[in-house]
C-alpha cells in the first residue's frame, strides 16, 4: 500500500522535478556500487557520487576512475543509463523553459503577486500610463502590473514589464488568474473598438466583474457618455474618469488660444510632473484665509489650487475665502522623475 502511494507520489510531481530525483537517484545508487566495488580507488560513497556525477553528464574531470575490469563495465552502464538521462533532463529543462517564456507572454500563466495594479483594456492611453510608471518615482505605487485584455495574441514581459492575462475581463476565472483577490488596484479603460455606448456598457460589466470578486478593490473606470456615469457609480466604481468632458475642455481652450502655447501640450506635461493631490484641512488653517494657507504650501515646494466642500470643487478660489472644518485642500505635488530611464 505505501509503495503504491509512493508511486503515485512520484508519477503526479512535475516532470522535471521527476527527472531530477531520478538522475540524484541513479547518481548516488551507481556512486556506492563504485565505491564497494573498488574501495582503494573510491575511499569513500561521495567520491563515488561526485565520480557518478561527472561522469554522467559527460564532464570527465578524471580525478576519479575505475581500473578493474567490472568497474569499467559499471562506467559504461552508467554513461549509457545516466548519461542519456542527463542529456534528456537538461533538454527538458530547457524546453520547459522556452515553454513558460512562450505561455508567459501569451497570457496564460497566472499572477501570484498580491497589492499589485490590474490595467483592463490596452490602448494607447494604457500605453502612455505604463511610460509614466516607468519614468516617475511615486510613493506607494504598485510595482507589480498585470494587464487584461483579449485582443491581444501576445506582450512581452521584458519590453512592457507587464504580466499578461490574455482573456474577458467580465470572466471570473480570468480575474483569479490575475488575483484580484489581492489586488491594489483596478483601472478600466474604454474600448476604443466599440462605439461609445458599448464601450460604456462593457466598462460597468467590468467593473461589475471587479468589485464581484474583490468588493474592496479601488476601482477607477474611463466613461465616455455623461448619462453611463451614475451607472458607473452604482456599479461600484470608486473613481470616474470623463475623458470625452475632458477633451472638449482642451478643444475649447485651444479655440481662443492667441499665441503659440499649446494647451494641450502644457497640461499633458504638467499632470506628468505634478501629482494631484488632496488632504484634510490642519486645525491651525481652519479660519485662516486661503492665501495664508496657500504661502505654507508654497513653502513645501506645493501649489494650493482649490478646496473640497461640501463635495463642491472650488478651484482658485478668492485669496479671502476663509477656510472652515471640513475642508479638503486641492494641490499640485512634484513628482520624482528617474532620470536614469
Amino acid at each position: 500500500m505505501l509503495l503504491n502511494k509512493c508511486i503515485q507520489f512520484y508519477f503526479h510531481m512535475p516532470i522535471i522535478l521527476r527527472l531530477l530525483l531520478t538522475v540524484c537517484f541513479l547518481m548516488i545508487l551507481f556512486g556506492f556500487i563504485i565505491h564497494f566495488i573498488e574501495p582503494e580507488h573510491f575511499p569513500s560513497a561521495f567520491d563515488g557520487i561526485w565520480w557518478a556525477f561527472v561522469t554522467g553528464s559527460t564532464v570527465g574531470y578524471g580525478d576519479y576512475v575505475p581500473l578493474s575490469t567490472i568497474g569499467k563495465v559499471v562506467a559504461i552502464l552508467l554513461i549509457l543509463a545516466g548519461g542519456g538521462l542527463v542529456t534528456f533532463y537538461m533538454a527538458t529543462l530547457s524546453a520547459g523553459t522556452i515553454k513558460y517564456e512562450k505561455d508567459l507572454s501569451e497570457g496564460k500563466i497566472a499572477f501570484k503577486g498580491s497589492d499589485h495594479l490590474i490595467l483592463i483594456g490596452w490602448n494607447e492611453r494604457t500605453r502612455q500610463l505604463l511610460k509614466m510608471f516607468e519614468s516617475n518615482d511615486i510613493p506607494n505605487l504598485p510595482t507589480d502590473i498585470v494587464l487584461i485584455d483579449h485582443s491581444l495574441n501576445r506582450v512581452s514581459y521584458q519590453e512592457n514589464h507587464v504580466h499578461f492575462i490574455h482573456g474577458q475581463p467580465t470572466s471570473d476565472d480570468i480575474l483569479e488568474k490575475a488575483n484580484i483577490q489581492q489586488a491594489k488596484c483596478v483601472v478600466i479603460t474604454s474600448d476604443p473598438d466599440k462605439s461609445e455606448e458599448e464601450a460604456d456598457r462593457q466598462t460597468i460589466l467590468n467593473i461589475i466583474a471587479a468589485k464581484g470578486n474583490n468588493v474592496n478593490v479601488y476601482t477607477i473606470a474611463e466613461i465616455l457618455t455623461d448619462v453611463q456615469k451614475k451607472n458607473a457609480t452604482r456599479a461600484g466604481s470608486d473613481e470616474i474618469i470623463k475623458s470625452n468632458q475632458f477633451m472638449s475642455s482642451l478643444f475649447f481652450q485651444s479655440l481662443f488660444q492667441t499665441n503659440s502655447l499649446s494647451t494641450i501640450d502644457i497640461i499633458a506635461k504638467s499632470l506628468e510632473m505634478q501629482q494631484f493631490c488632496s488632504a484634510p484641512i490642519d486645525p491651525p488653517f481652519i479660519q485662516k484665509d486661503f492665501y495664508t494657507c496657500a504661502l505654507h504650501f508654497l513653502e513645501q515646494e506645493q501649489f494650493l489650487i482649490g478646496i473640497i466642500r461640501d463635495d463642491e470643487y472650488l478651484l482658485h478660489p478668492s485669496f479671502t475665502t476663509i477656510l472652515q472644518k471640513g475642508d479638503q485642500l486641492i494641490y499640485l505635488k512634484r513628482i520624482k522623475r528617474d532620470f536614469h530611464q
